[in-house]
């Protein structure tokens, strides 16, 4: 036999005295399992629990989360491609700067007679009768006569103003695109 508790005693099922100390509007005591349940709040489950409540169904948490992480990956991998592009911009642009020192250390090895300014083009060569690199105002085609056997030319050159030199090409534009 199970134990009696006293009609004033508000876990007892059949006690008159209220045992709800919330009181609130949404919130009441239950006695659906037999035994006196104290304060069942039914906002506080995910569920609707009353008869006359909106019908819902089972969400498929699994299904949800398939199609959570192939979007999350999807976002993820536009991402990725966008730094990747925007990795391979910085790399060439790197590696200009690394051809414009590269003519740049060339042409301050050379040897040249001249004035130069900013902004002009010039050839660089190589001068097999005296050794080393020169720098020359006269180009392979821009000679009267001939161009003279012992230069082999290097490339074109312009002197920009931050004092590096850039490789151009005939009509004196960069040829680094």
């Amino acid at each position: 036999m199970g134990l009696t508790l006293p009609p004033d005693d508000p876990r007892n099922p059949k006690s008159k005295q209220k045992s709800n100390l919330a009181d609130g509007r949404d919130s009441y005591d239950s006695t659906s399992s037999g035994e006196l349940i104290q304060f069942f709040n039914r906002n506080v489950t995910p569920y609707p629990v009353e008869v006359g409540s909106p019908a819902f169904d089972l969400i498929p948490v699994e299904k949800q989360k398939d199609i959570m992480v192939n979007v999350a990956r999807m976002h993820g991998h536009q991402e990725y491609n966008r730094i990747m592009e925007l990795v391979t911009v910085l790399q060439r642009q790197a590696d200009d700067v690394r051809k414009r020192l590269d003519i740049t250390d060339l042409v301050h090895a050379a040897k040249y007679q001249f004035q130069i300014y900013h902004g002009q083009c010039y050839w660089l060569a190589r001068d097999h009768r005296h050794g080393g690199t020169i720098l020359v105002q006269t180009g392979p085609t821009e000679w009267a006569t001939a161009k003279p056997d012992y230069y082999e030319y290097v490339c074109r050159v312009k002197w920009l103003g931050d004092y590096t030199w850039i490789e151009v090409d005939t009509n004196g534009e960069s040829v680094l695109k």
